[in-house]
């Protein structure tokens, strides 16, 4: 059986490393559910579900925490560890070395490290090819965002 051809998700011409926020998706490869366990405390609709971290998603959050440390100009705003994903809200400032325009990290720089490190620490790697991004364009969709972050675990 042939498989489809993949297009790249990227977006052509577009300068991931330039200012702004960015939702970031990246899978586990077979959608295992390695990352966290969601634990649903009640019934009660005041109590939100936990996120229980497992062992791979505390090194996962490690190294999340470490992008804000690594690159002067990009933080995480957000994020959650989903069983089988994470969701990561990203944002890119000026860059502030004074560097030239090849030396700014782009988006998927930071990706691509945040699996590389992860993949060290585990011995092996558990990620899917590529990742999903999505441009935040405006105040709305930025807000909406991090609403979803937020209530993942919910759903």
């Amino acid at each position: 059986m042939e498989l489809p051809v993949r297009k790249h998700p990227r977006l052509d011409e577009y300068d991931y490393s330039q200012n702004g926020y960015y939702f970031i998706t990246i899978c586990v490869k077979d959608r295992r559910k390695i990352l966290s366990n969601i634990s649903f405390v009640g019934r009660d609709a005041h109590i939100p579900p936990k996120v229980i971290l497992t062992d791979i998603g505390t090194i996962v959050d490690e190294y999340i925490g470490n992008i804000n440390k690594a690159y002067n100009n990009i933080a995480v705003d957000s994020y959650v560890i989903m069983p089988d994903h994470i969701h990561l809200l990203v944002s890119i400032d000026e860059f502030s070395a004074g560097g030239m325009k090849a030396s700014r990290p782009t988006l998927n720089t930071v990706v691509r490290s945040l699996k590389t490190m992860v993949t060290k620490k585990i011995g092996y790697s558990i990620w899917q090819s590529s990742y999903y991004d999505h441009i935040i364009r405006n105040k709305e969709d930025l807000f909406e965002t991090r609403k979803y972050i937020e209530n993942n675990p919910i759903r």
